[in-house]
């Protein structure tokens, strides 16, 4: 009997290691969509002396093409967008990619050590001018997200003649001010609901805060419903880590070794040089896109940086139900305004 249960657990043993093993190197892709002119593909592109991985998708190849900047820094999307873009996809030609040194772009040998948003910069001009040549476009809607936003507008400074337009969601901006403001929505509602514990550990950060040498514990913004309130961004990340095709095992650790890599250089960056200097004018239609209850990038703190904003066209969008992640929390309202925007534009 013991040496049948040894053998058992020998057995079970051996097939989780294989399991492990195939997860690790199980092929990835992104599903396809049907259609003589859709497009559907997920591939490691020579950009800028390194490999990006791209995610494009889109029921028309010929549609306006819409490039997305993520967050972190370091966050990738691509493990979980397609839950939220397949009403856009039926519009717009999608294109997701994987910064450098960022998920399955990150490279075990490759050497990161001048990793700056200038040179994500660089890779974002490069990849546009990749995707608008080989569909056939002349210009791409560019559209940030969070610290995405850092270098969509940087882009969008630098490289006017690429893009329709510049789009920020969640946008960043005065750093201080926005973590001043984060601070004291965590707070209160951190004693609305008599959490004194938590009100206690924010008053003790207070000084570092508001003297921009840290950030407000993203843990309690996101507890307090300053990240998400329609959504539930981890959980978004774990079910697609563990189910989409997009990612494998080996992806997940290249994903947690890229935000480590990049937040301890960019986040500082963010810090010491603030967007609000560095881009004051844009040559192409601008659009601030907020939640409401945005507090990883306060929406009045965007709402200043926007008001000193020089653009052809510029406008300021609020959405009432959402958080930091509008474009997710607020899907099909979302959709709806990038139609009528991208309408106006002439797209």
């Amino acid at each position: 009997m013991k040496r049948r249960r040894f053998r058992w657990l020998k057995t079970g043993a051996a097939g989780g290691v294989v399991l492990l093993i195939a997860g690790f190197i199980f092929p990835t892709w992104t599903p396809p969509i049907n259609g003589p002119t859709s497009i559907s593909t997920l591939e490691q592109i020579h950009i800028n002396g390194t490999k990006l991985e791209v995610m494009i998708r889109g029921v028309d190849r010929t549609n306006p093409l819409v490039i997305f900047v993520h967050g972190g820094p370091g966050c990738s999307e691509i493990p979980y967008v397609r839950k939220y873009q397949d009403l856009l996809e039926q519009h717009f030609t999608i294109v997701h990619y994987d910064q450098r040194g960022s998920g399955k772009s990150y490279h075990f040998f490759e050497d990161y050590s001048n990793l700056s948003s200038d040179l994500h910069v660089d890779d974002l001009l490069a990849l546009t001018d990749y995707v608008t040549e080989q569909l056939g476009q002349e210009k791409a809607l560019l559209i940030g997200h969070s610290f995405g936003t850092y270098i969509g507008m940087k882009a969008a400074g630098r490289a006017p003649d690429k893009f329709a337009a510049y789009i920020g969601i969640g946008q960043v901006s005065d750093t201080v001010q926005s973590e001043k403001d984060s601070l004291d929505y965590t707070m209160n509602q951190a004693k609305q609901a008599n959490n004194w514990g938590d009100v206690n550990k924010l008053e003790a950060l207070r000084g570092a805060i508001e003297q921009g040498k840290q950030l407000t514990p993203r843990y309690l913004v996101r507890k307090y419903g300053g990240a998400a309130r329609l959504i539930d961004d981890n959980m978004d990340y774990y079910a697609g880590f563990l189910l989409n095709r997009e990612y494998n095992l080996l992806d997940v650790f290249r994903y947690v070794r890229g935000v480590s890599l990049s937040q301890d250089i960019l986040i500082a960056e963010e810090k010491n040089r603030n967007i609000t200097e560095i881009v004051t004018r844009l040559e192409i239609p601008a659009y601030f896109v907020m939640g409401q209850y945005d507090y990883m990038t306060s929406v009045r703190a965007a709402r200043a940086y926007f008001t000193t904003i020089q653009a052809p066209v510029k406008d300021f969008v609020v959405f009432d139900q959402s958080a930091h992640y509008p474009q997710f929390e607020e899907e099909e309202r979302f959709a709806d305004w990038l139609n009528q925007t991208s309408s106006e534009l002439g797209l």
